[in-house]
């Protein structure tokens, strides 16, 4: 952290150096005076820049009657980093621009996530040449199966009434899902009912001609 004291900004290093703390070490703070043009206060920085330096600003009369804000914006360090900075207008109490706080925070860690990201989220090859070597994974395939059903009705498995749970029960054993040992349990247990229930289910499915009202078990 670096600083001068200078008349009339001195209110605003407490938020500049809060920011500076919350962001470190990902975040540099600077404190402009648009008087002198000068660089009065940084903190965390990492750019080179100094307390004193020049602060480079072209137009202080454009920022004086603009937005009050600018940005995001985006540049590179020395170095390469990737730099998002905004910058805030300071003005004192007859509304002139005396200062502008500036935030610049380094997003090459989190480039670098993203990379990682990408490549485990990323296109795959095929995977139909190797299928056959889970066709006895039922289990996932019955999750699957009702994950689909129930998103594309927009329901919930909770929220299924006796209709509908019979409309997937139903659903399932046109698609095979009983034809494994133990498959029974196995959806019962994904529905949260009973096998018997199952069961049940699929009888009355069967048996009747239209289904039976809207009713728990």
């Amino acid at each position: 952290m670096a600083r001068r004291s200078v008349s009339g900004l001195e209110v605003f290093e407490p938020v500049a150096e809060s920011l500076a703390r919350l962001l470190h070490p990902h975040a540099e703070v600077i404190l402009h005076d648009l008087d002198s043009g000068t660089i009065v206060a940084l903190f965390n920085g990492f750019s080179r820049r100094q307390v004193g330096d020049n602060s480079l600003i072209d137009d202080v009369i454009q920022l004086g009657d603009g937005p009050n804000v600018h940005g995001p914006h985006e540049k590179r360090l020395f170095d390469g980093r990737r730099i998002k900075y905004v910058s805030s207008v300071l003005r004192n109490d007859t509304g002139k621009a005396i200062g502008l706080l500036c935030i610049n925070l380094d997003v090459s860690l989190l480039e670098q996530f993203e990379a990682v990201i990408g490549a485990f989220l990323g296109d795959t090859r095929d995977s139909s040449p190797l299928d056959e070597l889970f066709e006895d994974d039922w289990q996932d395939r019955i999750n699957t199966f009702v994950r689909t059903h129930l998103e594309e009705r927009h329901r919930s498995l909770t929220g299924l009434d006796r209709t509908e749970r019979m409309e997937l029960v139903r659903a399932l054993q046109a698609a095979g899902a009983f034809r494994a040992t133990g498959s029974a349990d196995y959806v019962a247990r994904v529905l949260g009912v009973s096998r018997a229930t199952v069961y049940n289910d699929l009888s009355r499915a069967s048996a009747a001609d239209d289904p039976p009202g809207d009713q728990k078990d």
